[in-house]
């Protein structure tokens, strides 16, 4: 009349008896709540540390935002700079070859003048020496004196002439 099932069933509520007896099915509620809890205190945390990566996050792109502004800004000065001292560079270079072309038309100039000097210079000594050459060469003496003689003459008639 005893059979299996019955000691099964048996064996089933003592099981169940020594569990709410040794309080089993509370140290279980406590060992879960308190895992709850822990559970709970983590996530808490975790989203504390999130919130605090996301300002942290925000604030490195602000950061990141103002340094590429800055940077922008330095990169915009320096081109301008660059530009203003290319412009200054190119002034002072149109100012330097102008500077140089006037020197060198004025020392043009002033050799021309003295280039005409000498030509003229050297053709007034060629002309000398070859009326001197010329007179040498095709008077003598005697014609010089008849040249002379005729000379006088004339200017005696012609003083002649004048005071009649």
């Amino acid at each position: 009349m005893i059979d299996a099932t019955f000691w099964v069933a048996v064996s089933f509520f003592i099981f169940v008896g020594l569990l709410f007896y040794f309080k089993i099915p509370s140290k279980v509620e406590d060992s879960l709540a308190e895992k709850i809890s822990i559970l709970k205190n983590q996530i808490q945390d975790a989203e504390k540390l999130k919130d605090e990566a996301k300002n942290i996050l925000s604030d490195n792109e602000k950061k990141i935002s103002n340094s590429k502004n800055e940077i922008k800004n330095l990169i915009s000065k320096s081109n301008k700079e660059i530009e203003a001292n290319i412009l200054k560079a190119n002034d002072d270079f149109h100012r330097l070859m102008e500077l140089k072309k006037n020197n060198s038309e004025q020392k043009i100039r002033q050799m021309k003048i003295q280039a005409q000097k000498d030509i003229k210079n050297a053709s007034v000594k060629i002309a000398i020496k070859s009326i001197e050459k010329l007179m040498k060469n095709s008077m003598d003496k005697s014609k010089l004196d008849k040249i002379y003689m005729d000379s006088v003459e004339e200017t005696k008639l012609a003083l002649k002439e004048k005071s009649s």
